[in-house]
This record gives C-alpha cells, structure tokens and sequence, in this order.
C-alpha cells in the first residue's frame, strides 16, 4: 500500500469521480481510506446534552484505495520507489520523477 495519509490524490472512480482531497485517515486491513471533502454520508445522531435536538450529521465515508490516485503538480500519477546513493527508499511520482512529500 502505497498511500499514505497527508497525500493529495483524486478520486479515479465512482460518484465522486473527479474531487480532489488530502487523505485523512488509512485503513490497510480493508484497503480503504477516508478522504476530506469526499463520499458524504449522513448518520442519525441521538440527543445529548451537548445537542439537545439531535438530528443528522455529515461525514466522510472510506474510498477504496484502488479509487484514488496521486495527485503531483496538478496531474493523477502512479507511484514508484528510487532506491538513493545512501540505500534509502524514497517514494516517486512516475510521471514526473520527483519525490513525494507528506
């Protein structure tokens, strides 16, 4: 799993085909992830005493990670890795050979 949290990617695929968010959280076990501003869903709260009316809210629901896509310089692009002169890793974009920052 290639994405991690803090990227900048667009959604490839679905409803939601064309937003663009930074990723929130990562779940690795179910390949999914939570992307801001992306996939509302609205769930029922109960009244507390912080909101005594209760009501709906809005969230953002995971996105299958085979949805989304790296977002570098304005344009989708595959992710590689470079091993350096020093032996560590860094991760790539493909289309412009630049490394990745978080």
């Amino acid at each position: 799993m290639r994405i991690r949290k803090g990227m900048k990617v667009r959604v490839i695929k679905g409803n939601h085909k064309g937003s663009e968010g930074k990723i929130l959280f990562v779940f690795p076990k179910v390949n999914k992830a939570i992307v801001e501003g992306v996939n509302f869903i609205k769930r029922a709260v109960r009244p507390t005493q912080n909101n005594p009316s209760g009501g709906y809210t809005e969230k953002e629901a995971p996105i299958h990670l085979s949805n989304l896509m790296l977002v570098q310089k304005g344009q989708t692009t595959r992710i590689g890795s470079k091993v350096l002169e020093d032996g560590s890793k860094v991760m790539i974009g493909k289309k412009t050979g630049e490394e990745i920052e978080l």
